[in-house]
């Protein structure tokens, strides 16, 4: 970063100081180190134009010619290239936050039907018999009591379940698979990491989870669960392995 930096503000400043005074002089390219200054020279406004758009030329002139003469310096060198870090990093952020908006913008556009459905088919079944509501939304319905212990949020636990969608289309199964599943209480989506808690080793729940506590808008790319949507667990507690 620092040898970027040094050429492009060399650059941009003689470049800068040049245009200012007495405007831009043409050179043919005449031998090899000629194209490689003018290679370097277009590489670096390029990359410049993408990352700096917005800077104040003036002072970059200013900050080259303080720096060169080591007089009237605003911002120690030692400090500068944590200045350039925290604004590249800030533009970045703000970048990924965008386009995480567009992305959601475009799901809750496209997706709107799936999210209606799951809030109506919740606003239905909390009213069931047997149907239990946490404050989060979350619902379940005990489908059988146990007598041993509730895991912790930090506890690993080995689990039987079967993963529907409230049209009952099955998109995961440990129970098809004949093979139980063990993972961390804290390790899985909002609503299993809440409904966990919940049973005792040796219970068998059902819940009914709420698009905002299972994948929201962005599940698995691919995969088999659309954006919004509400999805149903029978899950049964084996064991708390630690």
């Amino acid at each position: 970063m620092k040898i970027v930096k040094f050429f492009t503000v060399i650059l941009m400043s003689t470049v800068l100081f040049s245009c200012n005074s007495q405007g831009v002089t043409k050179k043919a390219l005449k031998t090899e180190i000629d194209s490689v200054s003018y290679a370097l020279g277009v590489n670096i406004a390029s990359s410049l134009k993408q990352t700096f758009e917005d800077l104040d030329t003036d002072l970059v002139v200013q900050g080259y010619r303080n720096g060169a003469d080591s007089l009237g310096i605003l911002i120690p060198a030692a400090k500068t290239d944590s200045i350039i870090r925290a604004y590249m990093q800030g533009k970045q952020m703000a970048a990924q936050e965008k386009q995480q908006a567009e992305a959601l913008a475009k799901a809750e556009k496209d997706f709107a039907p799936i999210k209606a459905e799951g809030e109506k088919f919740l606003a239905e079944n909390k009213t069931k018999e047997g149907v239990k509501t946490t404050a989060s939304g979350l619902q379940y319905i005990v489908l059988k009591e146990g007598t041993g212990e509730k895991p912790g949020a930090t506890s690993k636990v080995k689990v039987h379940y079967h993963g529907t969608s409230i049209d009952g289309t099955v998109f995961d199964s440990s129970v098809d698979k004949g093979v139980p599943a063990e993972f961390g209480v804290n390790q899985v989506i909002k609503g299993w990491t809440e409904g966990l808690q919940l049973m005792p080793v040796g219970s068998k729940f059902k819940f009914f989870i709420p698009q905002e506590l299972a994948y929201g808008a962005f599940p698995r790319p691919n995969g088999p669960i659309k954006p919004f949507s509400t999805l149903i667990f029978e899950v049964e507690m084996l064991e708390i392995i630690k």
